[in-house]
C-alpha cells in the first residue's frame, strides 16, 4: 500500500469575442482562456464563474515571454524597445507583454479593475496596452503609484484569491493523520489509474456508472478490480471512501488528465530548455464536423537525439492561414515559447499552408526569416504516386480496379464475407499444389 502514497513534487500548471457585450457569460472554457493579453476581452462573466476564471489567470501566471525578439520602435532619434529586464523585481507577478500589439499590460488590473471603476479610465494597462517604451520605468512606476492606488487594491485582491489554497491547505492539516493518509492512498490510485488509461489511449467513463451496474466504464473497473486485488486498499476507495471524498467523479478524472497534459508538456517544455525548435502543424475536421489544429514540436535534446513530440490540439474558427498563425503563436506563448526560436516549418501541401503570398509558411516567415519550410515527404510521395499512376496506363488502371473493388465490396459486410471464404479456398488450394508456402 505504500506504493500510493509516494510524495510528487508538485508546480503551478505553466503560463473571440469583442469587448463590447453586456449581458454576463455563464459558463467558460479554460481552453478558451487568452494567454496572450492584447487577445484578451472585458471580464463579463457572472459571480458564480467569475473567481474561478481569475484563479486559472493566476495559477497561469502574467505572460512574460522573454526569449521574445522584442522590436524597436523610433522615439524621438532612438530607437527603443520593451524591456525584459521590466518583468524582475516588483513588477515580476503583474507586468504581462503582448507579442500580437508589441504592449505591456497589468494582469492583476485587468483581473479586479471592474470591482473598482466603472465607466471612463485609462485603460492604457488593461484594454489598448501601453508601448511608451522611452519612458517605460516612469510609466510603470506611474501606474504602481501610492499604496492606496487602483492598482494595489486589485494587487490584494489577486493575492488574496491565490492564497486561497493556503486556506484549504489549513483545512487539510487540521485533519487526522489516519485521514491525511486515506486521502492521500485514495488520490494517488486515482491518479495511477488514470495515467494507466491514458498510457494506452483508454476511454474512462462507462454508460451506467451506478452501483448496480456490471459495466461501470474502466476507470472505476480498474478501481474495483484493484480494491479486490489489494484488501488494504479495498477498505479506503470506493464505498468505503466518504461520499464527499471518494476521488472518482467525473470532474476528478478530468482535473487528473488535465493535470497530466500540463505536466507532459511542462516536461517538453523543459527538455526543449529555450533551444531553437520546429513546428510541426496539420488540421483536420472532428468527428463533431470542428475544425481543429493540432501542433507537434521538433527539437534536439541534450543528447543529440531528434524529437517530435505532440503539444496540443485546439479548435480553430476556420483554417485559413490568418487563424492557423494566430493559434500557433498563441500557443508558443502560452507555453512561453518564443516564435523568434522557430527554425523550421513542416506542413502538407494545402495551399493555406504552402502559399508563397498569405499561406502559413508565409506568415511565419514574416515574423521568423530564419523558420525555414520543408513540404512534408509523407505527402510528397503520395503526390508523387497519384501523378506517375496518371501518366503510366499499367499503374492507372490497377488502382482503378482497386477503387471500384473497394467501393462495391467494402460497403456490404456480406460481400467482404465471400470475398474472404474466397480468398481461403484459393489459398488452400495453392498450399496443396505447393504454388506458395505457408509462412512457418
Amino acid at each position: 500500500m505504500d506504493i500510493f502514497l509516494t510524495r510528487f513534487n508538485s508546480s503551478p500548471p505553466s503560463s473571440s469575442f469583442r469587448d463590447n457585450f453586456s449581458y454576463l457569460v455563464e459558463e467558460f472554457d479554460v481552453k478558451s482562456l487568452n494567454t496572450d493579453p492584447g487577445e484578451r476581452i472585458s471580464i463579463r462573466y457572472s459571480s458564480r464563474i467569475q473567481d474561478e476564471m481569475r484563479r486559472h489567470y493566476i495559477q497561469r501566471g502574467p505572460c512574460q515571454p522573454v526569449d521574445h525578439k522584442f522590436p524597436k520602435a523610433l522615439f524621438g532619434k532612438k530607437m527603443r524597445q520593451f524591456s525584459p529586464g521590466w518583468f524582475k523585481g516588483s513588477h515580476s507577478r503583474w507586468l504581462e507583454y503582448s507579442v500580437k500589439k508589441d504592449a505591456a499590460f497589468c494582469l492583476c488590473c485587468y483581473l479586479f479593475k471592474n470591482d473598482y471603476v466603472h465607466g471612463s479610465t485609462s485603460d492604457s494597462f488593461t484594454k489598448t496596452g501601453f508601448k511608451a517604451w522611452n519612458k517605460g520605468i516612469e510609466r510603470l512606476g506611474l501606474h504602481v503609484g501610492e499604496v492606496n492606488n487602483l492598482h494595489h487594491k486589485c494587487f490584494n485582491n489577486m493575492l488574496d484569491l491565490s492564497n486561497q489554497s493556503q486556506s484549504i491547505q489549513a483545512d487539510f492539516e487540521k485533519q487526522s493523520d489516519q485521514q491525511k493518509t486515506e486521502y492521500l492512498i485514495r488520490l494517488n490510485v486515482s491518479i495511477d489509474v488514470a495515467r494507466f488509461l491514458l498510457n494506452f489511449g483508454l476511454s474512462f467513463r462507462g454508460h451506467d456508472e451506478s452501483e448496480s451496474s456490471t459495466n461501470k466504464g474502466l476507470f472505476l473497473g480498474l478501481l474495483e478490480w484493484l480494491g479486490n486485488s489489494l484488501p488494504d486498499i479495498d477498505r479506503i476507495i470506493l464505498k468505503h471512501a466518504p461520499k464527499n471524498d471518494m476521488m472518482t467523479s467525473p470532474k476528478i478524472q478530468k482535473d487528473i488528465v488535465s493535470a497530466c497534459a500540463q505536466e507532459t508538456v511542462k516536461a517538453i517544455i523543459d527538455d526543449l530548455d529555450g533551444d531553437y525548435f520546429g513546428i510541426l502543424v496539420d488540421e483536420s475536421k472532428d468527428i463533431s464536423h470542428h475544425e481543429q489544429m493540432a501542433l507537434n514540436l521538433r527539437y534536439i535534446d541534450k543528447k543529440g537525439q531528434v524529437n517530435e513530440l505532440f503539444i496540443s490540439l485546439v479548435r480553430v474558427s476556420d483554417t485559413s492561414a490568418k487563424s492557423l498563425k494566430e493559434a500557433v503563436l498563441s500557443l508558443l506563448i502560452k507555453h512561453s515559447l518564443s516564435p523568434s526560436k522557430i527554425r523550421g516549418q513542416g506542413y502538407d501541401g494545402a495551399s493555406d499552408m504552402q502559399g508563397k503570398m498569405n499561406g502559413l509558411k508565409a506568415l511565419i516567415l514574416q515574423e521568423t526569416p530564419s523558420a525555414y519550410s520543408a513540404h512534408c515527404f509523407a505527402h510528397q510521395l503520395q503526390l508523387t504516386l497519384v501523378a506517375v499512376a496518371k501518366k503510366h496506363k499499367e499503374l492507372e488502371t490497377f488502382f482503378a480496379i482497386v477503387t471500384n473493388v473497394l467501393n462495391v465490396i467494402g460497403v456490404s459486410f456480406k460481400r467482404r464475407d465471400q470475398l474472404r471464404d474466397h480468398q481461403t479456398e484459393l489459398l488452400e488450394q495453392l498450399l496443396e499444389s505447393g504454388e506458395v508456402q505457408s509462412g512457418k
